[in-house]
């Protein structure tokens, strides 16, 4: 095996465990912060060790099992270890001389311990948006730059926030648990945001070489269904379970053999599944129900019930669409929301007003590297004729794109505006 092989196998193991392992150190040590340094722990030991011994059969026990004895080895000088220390001594042995399979090395219920810790992560101690950077980097193992394009902010705001956050939870000696009452809902709205931007960067990956991260998007909706066992009578829990649902039920048809993305108006709808779209919209059902109409998710969720029950792009209902960014906007400044509502509205009156929508937020901070800004322009002058200029835009947001995948389309849409404008 070649050293780009070794590499390619520990991002891959790394990738699979990284997020389970810290939960179950977490339970273990009580420490959220200490498990997540001991599980780097664990994939700097496997870096050094690998590219001489090779990567054994179970790297992920591998890392389980390197993890666990680090842990004993902190308990141990921190003389913290109970009766339970010759329990998991022999519980590390085991795993040593046989080295299980990944699953069976893990907790059954590693579900309820990842909502678990994201509440822990999520704690109101914490500022708001450290919580949501905090939970990304330990849960789901997103990378600085990762959360940083999710938040729209710098890497160093980022991981400024994340040290922070690690630094209360280690003073505070917050307890490892699932909150009840009103402690509970005092801590929903930034686990249904954490959830919500683990969704959204499996749904379009802000960086890589693939444009979807499936695995996040099924790690999301396996929790918002858990937060619904949770707070079943919490109107935006559903509203979140809906949107999720009724975005993953396009997935199939959202990129072609290759890999390669499948815009809205491009997709073929027969792939899209039906039976998540109906899971999907009586999770909507049920937040209207619960007088939760007007939330963050559940209005979201009412643009994505549009275009699930919509036949065709064109009998899409964009002006209603319009109304409900517009909604949004009204509840939350955000210019990727007037962006969103700029699309719908160069659908139901015409290219010109959304770009004249684009031309108003263009020089907002926030979207000075979106790329989106740009593949949004740019299809709105293709619809207008300006092909020039439309080629100019998908350039741009091709320099911009930091997934490869989008990249490239951004990049062959150029080189179309540039066949239909007849120039080189």
């Amino acid at each position: 095996m070649t050293a780009a092989d070794t590499d390619r196998a520990i991002r891959a193991a790394w990738r699979v465990v990284q997020p389970r392992l810290i939960t179950t150190l977490s339970r273990m040590l009580r420490d959220v912060p200490l498990a997540e340094e001991l599980t780097q722990d664990a994939l700097v030991a496997a870096l050094e060790v690998w590219p001489l011994s090779g990567v054994p059969d179970n790297p992920g026990a591998w890392l389980v099992a390197t993890a666990k004895r680090r842990a004993l080895d902190h308990l141990r000088r921190a003389k913290m270890l109970t009766r339970k220390q010759e329990v998991l001594t022999r519980d590390l042995m085991q795993e040593q001389e046989a080295m299980p399979d990944f699953d069976a090395a893990l907790d059954d219920d590693i579900g309820d311990e990842w909502v678990r810790l994201i509440f822990t992560a999520c704690h109101p101690l914490l500022p708001r948006q450290a919580r949501a950077a905090l939970a990304l980097r330990m849960i789901c193992g997103l990378t600085t730059d990762e959360i940083a394009r999710a938040f729209l902010v710098t890497e160093a705001t980022v991981a400024q926030r994340i040290v922070r956050a690690k630094r209360t939870l280690s003073r505070s000696g917050l307890a490892y648990e699932t909150p009840s009452g009103e402690a509970l809902s005092e801590r929903l709205a930034s686990v249904l945001e954490v959830i919500y931007l683990i969704f959204n960067e499996g749904y379009a990956a802000s960086r890589g070489e693939e444009w979807l991260r499936p695995q996040l998007c099924d790690e999301a909706l396996r929790m918002g269904r858990v937060l619904v066992g949770l707070a079943p009578l919490e109107p935006e829990v559903h509203g979140l379970t809906a949107l999720m649902e009724l975005n993953a039920a396009r997935t199939r048809a959202r990129t072609g053999i290759d890999g390669e993305p499948i815009l809205l108006m491009d997709q073929d709808r027969r792939l899209w599944d039906r039976l998540q779209i109906g899971r999907g919209l009586r999770a909507l059902g049920r937040a209207r129900d619960l007088g939760g109409a007007g939330g963050f998710y559940t209005l979201q969720a009412t643009i994505v019930a549009c275009h699930a029950t919509a036949e065709s792009a064109a009998a899409t209902d964009w002006r209603r669409i319009a109304e409900l960014y517009g909604q949004l906007a009204a509840q939350v400044r955000s210019p990727v929301i007037e962006l969103n509502r700029a699309v719908a509205l160069g659908m139901a009156e015409g290219p010109q007003a959304g770009l004249d929508l684009v031309d108003l937020i263009a020089d907002e901070p926030a979207l000075r590297a979106y790329h989106h800004l740009q593949a949004v322009r740019g299809d709105l002058l293709q619809r207008l004729g300006r092909f020039a200029e439309a080629r100019a835009s998908f350039e741009t947001a091709a320099r911009l794109a930091t997934n490869a995948r989008e990249r490239v389309l951004m990049e062959r849409r150029a080189a179309a505006m540039a066949d239909v404008d007849g120039t080189a």
